[in-house]
């Protein structure tokens, strides 16, 4: 069974290996969607793969570090994509939430990436 929880993030970020003149490389700004997935049996006591409550507590760091910010000058995120993006989360959770089984990270409504783990690199 997998579940997920769902987090916006307010930021800006400019792609700087991009050509010159491309849109993207300039300064612009994003409602990123953040998805965190769990993966794992359902507890028989609880009924839960896992307390949505205790994603929000593990995500909430990274949330604090990300949302109106640009991205840009966290980190390892000097070439924020939306692929560099969805690692940087994976690597920082995942010792935390060892059942995550995803990270989807949408930048816009159209536009996004799955990040599902280091064998995917």
């Amino acid at each position: 069974m997998e579940v997920f929880k769902t987090f916006s993030i307010e930021a800006a970020h400019y792609l700087p290996t991009l050509p010159a003149g491309h849109k993207c490389r300039r300064l612009h700004g994003h409602s990123f969607r953040v998805e965190i997935h769990i993966a794992g049996p359902v507890d028989a006591a609880s009924g839960w793969v896992m307390d949505f409550a205790g994603i929000k507590r593990a995500f909430a760091p990274l949330y604090q570090q990300l949302d109106h910010r640009c991205l840009n000058d966290i980190q390892g995120l000097e070439n924020p994509t939306s692929e560099n993006l969805a690692r940087w989360i994976w690597n920082r959770l995942q010792p935390e939430l060892p059942q995550l089984s995803r990270i989807v990270v949408r930048e816009t409504a159209s536009a996004g990436c799955v990040y599902d783990g280091p064998e995917d690199s």
